[in-house]
């Protein structure tokens, strides 16, 4: 069976590149490997990066140059020449509408992967061209299979839409020993872009409300789903807190790193998909501490951490937390039971195997 994505910045993070960022594209580059490794032929289609026409293949899948001029005509002639079963597209956009007709001309199936909770209600979805919803929306109606990210987006999809959806799960390879609490330094890590529904003028204000708390910072500034200049202002407020090492933007292994070693992950987004930092941390045996975002309530059931739900309530935790490492180390021991159980390469890889080759028959 053979499936193409496209996106530039997979390729970005298949080659180590400082320049790869973005959980989408970390989503995709993660879930073609484990499809590769279980014998799927996975392409990716890539502009500017790779020159035109040339194929790289890294760790079994396959990265191939295409046009960076009209995108249209470029998609047109990849998928012709590659002739896939599948397309594949991860996060709301405008163009899915294009590609799913672009794949249905070249007798190919379609796969829509949502990535942030707003993907399931189209009218909302889109962060650009925002008026254009229409064609996006017109892309889920035509597209052979959706997955979601967790019970909460099936359950918000247009019921018409609910019978050819279905939860898929982020890979996660389990690192072979988790996070020893009683070895690491207590610091409390905060991973993502300085965007503004990621809140970082709440992280600012819980650093400043609890001096005694050493906080990592990575992340460094976008425009994207931003506004204004208040990350910024974030930015520069973290850069003065003597409480704070504000590291910027960083490449995704020292993000993991600073992640692996910390003794909480902190979570300060008003909304989200399914965190990738979240299945990054729990892999390590690292407890999330998050003010709202808690998908399906997998926290709160499992013990993986607090939803706090107000900043007075984070400080009062992360205090709490950071001085109790026993307790800290169950719950890491929870949190990677959860991801052997639910987000194993074997266990993701079977169900997009099982739902896909479904819809051929």
């Amino acid at each position: 069976m053979k499936i193409v994505f496209l996106n530039d910045v997979a390729y970005e993070y298949a080659i180590g590149s400082p320049k790869a960022v973005g959980g989408t594209e970390r989503d995709i580059w993660i879930l073609s490997r484990a499809l590769a490794a279980a014998g799927w032929e996975a392409v990716v289609g890539v502009c500017g990066a790779i020159p035109i026409g040339q194929r790289k293949v890294i760790e079994g899948v396959e990265y191939v140059g295409i046009n960076t001029g009209n995108p249209i005509a470029a998609w047109n002639r990849f998928l012709a020449s590659e002739r896939p079963h599948w397309v594949f597209w991860e996060g709301a956009s405008h163009w899915w509408g294009v590609l799913v007709e672009l794949a249905k001309r070249q007798g190919a199936r379609t796969v829509f992967h949502t990535a942030f909770d707003t993907d399931v209600t189209p009218r909302q979805g889109l962060v650009r061209r925002s008026r254009w919803w229409p064609l996006y929306a017109w892309g889920l109606e035509r597209t052979d299979r959706i997955f979601v990210q967790h019970k909460g987006q099936l359950d918000m999809l247009p019921p018409r839409w609910k019978s050819k959806s279905e939860i898929l799960s982020k890979v996660c390879t389990l690192p072979s020993a988790g996070n020893p609490h009683a070895e690491q330094s207590p610091y409390i890590a905060w991973v993502a872009m300085l965007r503004t529904p990621k809140r970082p003028d709440l992280l600012v204000e819980i650093a400043r409300k609890a001096p005694d708390l050493k906080f990592v910072v990575c992340g460094g500034l976008t425009t994207h789903r931003s506004q204004g200049d208040s990350t910024a202002q974030a930015a520069e407020a973290l850069e003065h807190l003597p409480n704070v090492e504000y590291r910027g933007r960083v490449d995704s292994e020292e993000a993991a790193d600073v992640i692996a070693h910390a003794a909480l992950l902190l979570c300060t987004s008003d909304q989200e998909g399914f965190p990738n930092t979240f299945v990054q941390a729990w892999s390590h045996g690292t407890p999330v501490v998050t003010l709202q975002v808690d998908p399906d309530d997998i926290i709160k059931q499992r013990n993986l951490g607090y939803v706090t739900g107000t900043v007075d309530a984070t400080v009062q935790q992360l205090r709490k937390l950071v001085a109790e490492r026993e307790e800290r180390q169950a719950m890491g021991i929870r949190a990677r039971e959860y991801i052997l159980e639910q987000h194993s390469t074997e266990i993701v890889v079977k169900k997009f195997d099982a739902w896909t080759r479904h819809a051929i028959h």
